[in-house]
């Protein structure tokens, strides 16, 4: 069950970096909504790194549980797992003020916290 759970949310990590980085980043570039300056530059940079980190610890993630699963049954691997899924759950509710990121990190979040639970 932990292998099962570990594989859907670091799945789910993916698929949420990906989404996020193509609905904040690539749909307003293609429609021209924000004008070229500073603060567009910091917003497009933000959200890019910020996809970007889910996808890239989301793989991360993908790979440790395949090459070696017994690493989410020691307390190390989950305190690393939950204490990512606080921090991303933070920085979304402190610097981006859309819901659905927070919603995103959320189910990230429990998927962790049952993984940690399960036995």
């Amino acid at each position: 069950m932990r292998q099962f759970l570990a594989y859907l949310s670091f799945s789910w990590l993916i698929a949420a970096g990906v989404l996020h980085f193509v609905i904040d980043v690539v749909a307003p570039f293609a429609r021209q909504v924000r004008a070229p300056g500073v603060e567009t530059t910091l917003y497009y940079g933000l959200h890019t790194a910020y996809g970007l980190g889910l996808v890239l610890f989301g793989c991360l993630g993908l790979l440790v549980a395949r090459q070696a699963p017994a690493m989410f049954s020691q307390w190390p691997g989950l305190l690393l797992l939950v204490l990512a899924a606080a921090s991303w759950l933070v920085f979304a509710c402190v610097f981006i003020p859309y819901l659905p990121p927070r919603i995103l990190m959320g189910l990230f979040a429990v998927l962790v916290l049952s993984m940690a639970a399960a036995r």
